[in-house]
């Protein structure tokens, strides 16, 4: 499980690094179907990354009661969430060109929206800087604290 975790949080990150390199207005109709399609890819990653992350927590490794009393795991989890949402702007945005891109007509994006967009890409790659400060501290067993223990 441990594994395929992993391989799912790299394509996660590859994916969002991809994003943000072709997003570059004015986009060619070639340069949004990638769009679409890495954001796709990205999706299908965070999905995998979830579940697998979740039956981790639930029934393998350390168990639930151990990560639910975890400040770094609810730090990473809660930055996860954070990312999984702000994603949103940026996936409507990808999905509202198809149907100009199946006529071959290269999307408009308003500097405003690229502003949206492009900010909504960097606090994505903050949320996995976050993500991965407390997937360290977590392996070296920082945040810890018992049930029925103060922090």
């Amino acid at each position: 499980m441990a594994i395929l975790h992993h391989f799912a949080a790299f394509t996660l990150v590859a994916a969002l690094a991809v994003e943000v390199a072709l997003f570059k207005p004015p986009l060619s109709p070639v340069q949004a179907r990638r769009l679409l399609r890495t954001d796709f890819i990205f999706g299908a990653a965070a999905t995998v990354v979830l579940v697998v992350g979740m039956l981790r927590v639930a029934f393998f490794e350390k168990g639930r009661e151990y990560y639910w009393h975890d400040l770094y795991f609810l730090i990473k989890f809660g930055a996860f969430i954070a990312a999984a949402l702000i994603s949103i702007y940026p996936t409507l945005t990808f999905l509202s060109w198809s149907r100009g891109l199946k006529a071959g007509v290269a999307p408009g994006v308003p500097e405003a929206r690229t502003r949206r967009v492009r900010l909504c890409l960097m606090l994505e790659l903050t949320a996995i800087v976050v993500i991965l400060a407390c997937a360290a501290l977590m392996a070296r067993g920082f945040g810890y604290s018992a049930p029925g223990r103060a922090p």
